[in-house]
């Protein structure tokens, strides 16, 4: 995939929700980028879901 394009888009979107974060951490993940899936992921700063878990 464009994670480069993804990145963009993740980043203007002002108010990150849970489905958000889970979009961004499993293309991260789906792209063998998995050290920033996993930085992604110790900045959420909101509740996490079960499949947050599973994605990571």
């Amino acid at each position: 995939g464009d994670v480069e394009s993804a990145e963009r888009i993740f980043q203007s979107i002002k108010a990150k929700d849970i489905i958000t974060y889970n979009a961004m951490v499993k293309g991260y993940v789906g792209n063998e980028m998995f050290e920033k899936a996993l930085d992604l992921f110790e900045q959420i700063d909101i509740e996490l879901g079960d499949v947050t878990y599973t994605i990571v």
